[in-house]
């Protein structure tokens, strides 16, 4: 396939971008690392008449570590993502996720601001925005606002990007030296999109489950925090064999995926109850 005729302009600045995206006689759409969107130009999903490309940005790229947690540019490549020793030492569970997004000439090119304004139900970055309590920074052409991920994400490919809003920068909280963490996901090839995954962590004193986060993708239209597994774990020994398995039944309830080509909605709940209890396992014997 090869996509509908469109021209290409590249910028240096933000304004710049917000300028040209704000315009409502130009179609026009955001290409970062083009690695979501050159497939769909391709499949002809999309078809818009410009591309305005970021890469010439260099403010909208970079890791830094802030007074209130972690900040990563919107432009920042997924590769570096991984490889960076702050990400490992500040937000430990975002550096052992990143190894499952697809494979390595992806990560190359692919960035975490175009995953995120992307938003594939059954992509990474996504779920672990709104694991980690995540907030985005949006630039449009009347104000720049910060939208928290709970509700940036709003249904497949739907986000609360507004026409003319350009995803600039992404910050992560602060992470406690002791919080316990684990990633796990499934797919039938490794770099394939996840047919379910869990992002989970939890903070544990004296031997029981304070706080914990349980967030699972690839079985809505979008990631799902689920506080009532959530619920069963806080106040228990986060490895309890009872434990698990009441997370799991309530995990299970608590899905409603949809039937597609990749799996029935009982295989993926039963899927999610199984991965659920795997990452607390790994979790706790990390510890």
């Amino acid at each position: 396939m090869k996509p509908v005729r469109f021209s290409h302009v590249s910028v240096d600045t933000i304004e710049e971008a917000v300028m040209i995206l704000a315009d409502p006689q130009r179609d026009a759409r955001v290409i970062a690392g083009g690695q979501s969107l050159m497939p769909m130009l391709n499949f002809r999903l999309a078809s818009p008449s410009l591309l305005v490309d970021l890469n010439g940005i260099g403010d909208l790229a970079g890791i830094s570590r802030q007074e209130t947690g972690l900040r990563i540019g919107a432009m920042t490549r997924t590769r570096d993502i991984e490889l960076s020793p702050v990400v490992a030492e500040h937000q430990p569970l975002l550096a052992a996720a990143v190894p499952y997004i697809a494979h390595v000439p992806i990560r190359n090119r692919g960035t975490i601001g175009g995953s995120l304004s992307h938003a594939d139900p059954a992509a990474e970055f996504p779920a672990l925005a709104l694991a980690l309590d995540a907030t985005l920074t949006l630039h449009g052409p009347r104000a720049v606002r910060q939208v928290p991920a709970a509700a940036f994400f709003q249904g497949v490919f739907e986000t609360a990007l507004q026409p003319g809003e350009i995803l600039t920068r992404i910050d992560f909280p602060l992470w406690p030296a002791d919080r316990r963490f684990a990633f796990q996901e499934y797919s039938r090839r490794r770099g394939d999109f996840a047919i379910v995954g869990v992002a989970f962590w939890a903070d544990v004193r004296d031997g029981l489950c304070e706080a914990c986060r349980v967030v699972a993708f690839g079985v809505s239209d979008r990631p799902v925090r689920l506080s009532q597994v959530e619920d069963v774990l806080i106040g228990r020994v986060p490895g309890d064999p009872e434990a698990l398995a009441s997370a799991a039944d309530v995990m299970r309830g608590s899905l409603e995926p949809d039937n597609d080509l990749q799996a029935s909605a009982d295989y993926r709940c039963m899927l999610a109850g199984e991965l659920l209890q795997r990452a607390v396992r790994s979790a706790t014997e990390a510890a």
